[in-house]
């Protein structure tokens, strides 16, 4: 009698992957079945990130073809909504450092920079890499490579409190680290670094961070959008032209009340006056501006703050680009907590919660993106109110059950469904600010469902930064559905349809048909290339064309 040929765990991932790759029209469930049904020598479940590895192993002896490959590792990928907004968002932590506010709400956590919490997941991240910019990029795309996503364009963005308060040699010293990772990074050849040491902190100049900024318009991983935070009474024009040429191009920015009293009994440490300037400046130099506003301050009450949060939307002087909703959240060592204990301040109900903000979602129009609603604090830390991660999930529900419409952008998201060149429609919103008059250029489906935009802003004054003024600005576009490679072509993804390209046309359109003759991008560092084919030039700090 022969002996039978005994399994190895290779063996049993290449059944896995086999398996898998029949399935006829799977959901999540199918292949966690799969999995689940052929587990290891060891009797251990393999994890799809170990599945994904042993296939870019052995792949040769599978051979599947392009197409089937590319089913496969569509199946297997984890946490799909990730990159279904068109980027890989890589979120990274400052060093903690003083912050100059005294907010009464705000945690003082001696191991994060203040506002934060250690064991919120993007501190725990920049816990584990000493907050080392290299290292924390570095290992994010790592693992992002591990469980089967593109890392082509990323989305960077830095948390941290009020990077402007951070001394520059630090802050160019820190985004140069960024840009660093980003260029060395090889999604084919990719291994968590050995150490998580910090790399000493030596002078880093201008000069060095541009070059590394040349390297990353061609490199494999490209930085397709910097997000920095800091407050609005640190916002100036000179502040604004260093935030654009340390590449970034979108800014998170506290308004938290636009109430002068509520500010002020809550020790926010600036007025609405300054959260006016610092709008104004920043969309006079075409950023995308991204607010945080916060119901349920001390002081505040549910009708307030509704009213408080209409006046976003309705005064000319702010109308952000994007919102995170973050409901005052009562934690220890706070001054809040002080007051909380004498009875002065009390977190609204779940009752009250849930009916303020589906008022504010309600009124959300179609151009702006709420990208969260409750901050991800650790239940842990809440000492009271609100302990739900997954709040958001509850007030939509109750608003479709209420049959009510979601106007805003992420609620309207295609995510990873394919898309119809010939069912989308353009549609154009018109806006106006302070400064400018703003188009929101968007295809959508017939039910609504958003497959790209663009901000095209008007200006009605004349810009403080020479080589934008008398010249409309592009300040985004953004093609949604699961991030595809730079030159690949996936059919029925709006990212490779050439949405973007029709809509920087409509935008070229609109201007030369109001007379306006010059239009220039607050390009990315990694989208520069992707302009310079359309006939922008680099000028300085922004990429500019002009129209015949």
């Amino acid at each position: 009698m022969k002996n039978k040929v005994k399994k190895t765990d290779k063996d049993i991932l290449l059944q896995i992957i086999r398996k898998i790759s029949v399935l006829d029209n799977p959901d999540e469930k199918d292949v966690a079945l799969i999995i689940a049904r052929y587990p290891s020598l060891s009797l251990k479940t393999f994890s799809k990130s170990q599945i994904i590895e042993a296939y870019r192993k052995y792949k040769k002896d599978i051979k599947f073809s392009p197409k089937k490959e590319k089913e496969f590792l569509q199946r297997i990928k984890m946490k799909k909504v990730r990159t279904s907004s068109g980027v890989t968002p890589v979120a990274i932590m400052t060093k903690p450092y003083p912050c100059p506010g005294n907010c009464v709400y705000c945690p003082n956590d001696p191991k994060v920079p203040k506002s934060y919490l250690s064991l919120e997941p993007g501190a725990q991240r920049a816990l584990s890499n000493n907050f080392d910019p290299y290292l924390q990029v570095y290992n994010r795309l790592v693992a992002y490579t591990k469980i089967g996503h593109v890392t082509d364009k990323v989305e960077i963005i830095v948390l941290g409190g009020t990077w402007s308060f951070y001394p520059e040699n630090y802050q160019i010293w820190f985004i140069k680290r960024v840009f660093d990772a980003l260029n060395d990074f090889n999604p084919k050849n990719s291994n968590y670094l050995s150490t998580t040491k910090e790399r000493e902190q030596k002078r880093t100049t201008w000069p060095s961070l541009y070059l590394a900024q040349k390297v990353n318009e061609t490199a494999k991983s490209r930085c397709v959008g910097l997000v920095l935070e800091t407050r609005p009474d640190y916002i100036s024009q000179d502040e604004v032209v260093k935030l654009r040429k340390l590449g970034a191009t979108k800014i998170q920015i506290g308004v938290q009340s636009l109430s002068n009293d509520i500010l002020k009994l809550n020790k926010r440490g600036h007025s609405v006056k300054e959260t006016e300037n610092a709008f104004n400046l920043l969309r006079m130099a075409g950023f995308k501006i991204h607010a945080h506003w916060m119901p349920n301050l001390y002081g505040s009450t549910p009708k307030n703050d509704i009213e408080d949060y209409k006046k976003l939307f309705s005064d000319k002087n702010f109308k952000p680009d994007e919102l995170k909703i973050y409901p005052c959240s009562l934690v220890l060592n706070t001054e809040l907590y002080n007051i909380y204990k004498k009875k002065r301040w009390r977190p609204y109900t779940e009752k009250q919660l849930l009916y303020v903000l589906e008022k504010c979602i309600t009124s959300t129009p179609r151009y702006c993106r709420l990208t969260r609603i409750i901050r991800d604090i650790s239940s842990n830390d809440i000492v009271a109110g609100n302990k739900k991660s997954n709040f958001r999930q509850i007030v939509e529900k109750s608003l479709k059950d209420k049959k009510l419409k979601i106007n805003e952008i992420r609620h309207r998201e295609i995510k990873d469904i394919d898309v119809i060149p010939d069912k989308l429609s353009l549609r154009d919103t018109i806006y106006d600010t302070k400064f400018s008059t703003e188009h929101f250029l968007e295809f959508v489906t017939k039910d609504d469902k958003i497959a790209g935009f663009l901000r095209l802003s008007i200006p009605k004054i004349g810009a403080f930064i020479s080589e934008i003024s008398g010249s409309a600005i592009i300040r985004e576009v953004h093609v949604y559905g699961q991030v595809v490679g730079f030159g690949k072509e996936e059919e029925g993804k709006a990212q490779h349809m050439g949405l973007g390209s029709l809509l920087i046309k409509k935008a070229e359109e609109i201007t030369l048909s109001l007379g306006i003759k010059k239009i220039s991008v607050i390009s990315s560092i990694g989208t520069r290339k992707y302009y310079s084919k359309k006939g922008y030039k680099l000028k300085n700090i922004y990429q500019v064309k002009f129209l015949k």
